[in-house]
């Protein structure tokens, strides 16, 4: 028997609209949070063993003996709209290199799902489209996406399977890249499509109460997970990413069945669900000084650290990992044995260099991004420690994965302790505090610039988590987002008003 050839290729961004800062190529080459971009062969090397989707696909197909042919995985940290040049030099190079693949029994895409460029509204579904185009309409085509994708009826059309993360902190990116492949290699063995049956929700969630490790994310995921049986092919439950000024922002399910009939019962069953447990997406959120504050009363008796999620600055939603609120609120209350990571400042992390460990210098940290409500906090530190920045995330978020911060320095006021980088990744690992000498169990309160995803790694030496909302680019509540070009009638918030194009900021 002849093996299957397959491409593999993939292209992650998830575009805070709102955010400061834009996604260049040279992002996708360095890679942020993750991998740095790979080609051909170095896709299996770079990848092995790393939770990414294009991992778990490479490895089921190397179990199956397909005959694979990598193309090209880049992926950039959240920001702001993906630039014109790097959407269409990474999108026509994968086309291209599906086309030069020349026959093919499948396609396999790792792909993140809420990828916003300058001129495309909908990265994915332009970039999938193509692909379509490029193969015909009988080769099949799956792709592996983020809980957080912003599902459109443009992606749906193009793609054979598109099947989504079941956890928030994600830890089955690898599985998922394994269940994506699963289906595709069931579509290339039957040589026909599944039925599809599409859903979309009228509110969106902020992604601060997205969390699949408490309710009502973890009994909705536990019933996709459920209803995948049977019939039901593959159930997946998007809650899309809620800072994307666009149409097809929201959340969506979709469901594949080797009927129609089992498909539409999987996703009216799933959609139901979460209409209703709409009044449950809301949460407690502190201002900096009132998180500090409790978070010190806390610590008085607790054995372990007090987290503070600094939510509005998380670089995995867009922000810039620079803003102060929460560094000046530590200071202004005179917090101890505190710990704030990652404050992303390429000239504070060289000023420390220069001058060396154990030198104090006068810098104007962070709060260069332009944040309403921000400002640099100029100030005397002390150089601690300096690190080249090179470090592997260990934890279950990370995976494995191998990051480069650039120039890094712990910088210390009083006895706070920050961890300042060259480049910017989210806050989601233990190590991302020890590469600089902290060591985050020994601390009695952490700051992580991360909205969820920190969770994966310090849920286990957390006292308690507390959120908190410094001025930052991504909001808790998405009905504070200036919108101009979300569907009508879309609740802004559970139980909010709905968007109004004539009421638009």
């Amino acid at each position: 028997m002849m093996s299957m050839r397959v491409a593999l290729a993939g292209f992650l961004h998830e575009t805070n609209t709102f955010a400061p800062t834009k996604a260049l190529i040279k992002d996708f080459v360095q890679g942020g949070g993750y991998m740095p971009m790979a080609r051909g062969d170095a896709m299996i090397s770079q990848s092995k063993g790393i939770n990414l989707g294009i991992g778990g696909a490479l490895d089921f197909g190397g179990k199956m003996g397909w005959d694979m042919i990598p193309i090209l995985w880049a992926g950039a940290i959240p920001s702001a709209h993906v630039s014109k040049d790097a959407y269409e030099s990474i999108t026509d190079e994968i086309v291209s290199g599906i086309v030069a693949a020349g026959p093919l029994e499948g396609v396999f895409l790792d792909l993140h799902g809420a990828m916003v460029a300058e001129h495309e509204n909908d990265g994915e579904g332009g970039l999938l489209q193509r692909v379509r185009e490029a193969v015909g309409p009988d080769v099949p085509i799956a792709a592996a996406l983020d809980l957080h994708g912003n599902i459109t009826r443009k992606m749906v059309d193009a793609a054979d399977v598109l099947v989504g993360f079941r956890t928030y902190p994600h830890v089955d990116m690898a599985d998922t890249g394994t269940r994506a492949a699963q289906q595709l290699d069931d579509l290339m063995t039957r040589g026909t499509s599944f039925a599809k049956a599409f859903r979309r929700l009228p509110f969106l969630v902020p992604i601060a109460w997205q969390s699949t490790r408490a309710e009502p994310g973890r009994a909705i995921y536990d019933l996709v997970a459920e209803t995948e049986a049977g019939d039901v092919t593959s159930a997946s439950f998007f809650f899309g990413f809620p800072a994307a000024d666009f149409e097809g922002c929201g959340p969506t399910v979709i469901c594949y069945g080797t009927t129609q009939s089992a498909a539409n019962a999987a996703a009216d069953c799933i959609e139901q669900a979460v209409l209703k447990a709409e009044p449950a997406f809301a949460g407690q959120t502190y201002d900096p000084d009132a998180g500090v504050i409790e978070a010190m009363r806390i610590a008085k008796t607790a054995t372990r650290p007090v987290v503070l999620a600094d939510t509005q600055d998380n670089p995995g939603a867009g922000g810039d990992s620079n803003t102060t609120g929460m560094l000046r609120a530590l200071v202004r209350q005179g917090a101890t044995r505190a710990a704030l990571g990652n404050m992303v400042d390429p000239k504070a992390a060289a000023a420390a260099h220069v001058a060396g460990v154990g030198a104090e210098i006068d810098i104007a940290l962070g709060g260069f991004s332009g944040i309403h409500g921000d400002a640099p906090y100029k100030a005397r530190f002390v150089v601690e420690t300096l690190s080249d920045g090179k470090l592997i995330a260990a934890g279950p978020f990370y995976g494995g994965a191998q990051l480069d911060m650039g120039p890094s320095a712990c910088l210390r006021i009083g006895d706070v302790r920050v961890v300042v980088t060259t480049h910017k990744a989210q806050m989601a690992d233990q190590e991302m505090y020890r590469f600089v000498g902290i060591e985050p169990a020994e601390q009695a309160i952490l700051v992580n610039k991360s909205s969820v995803h920190f969770r994966a790694d310090f849920d286990p030496i957390a006292e308690t988590i507390l959120t908190c909302t410094a001025s930052g680019p991504m909001p808790v509540s998405p009905a504070s987002l200036p919108f101009t070009k979300l569907a009508r009638g879309m609740r802004m918030e559970p139980l909010g008003r709905a968007f109004d194009p004539q009421n638009a900021a």
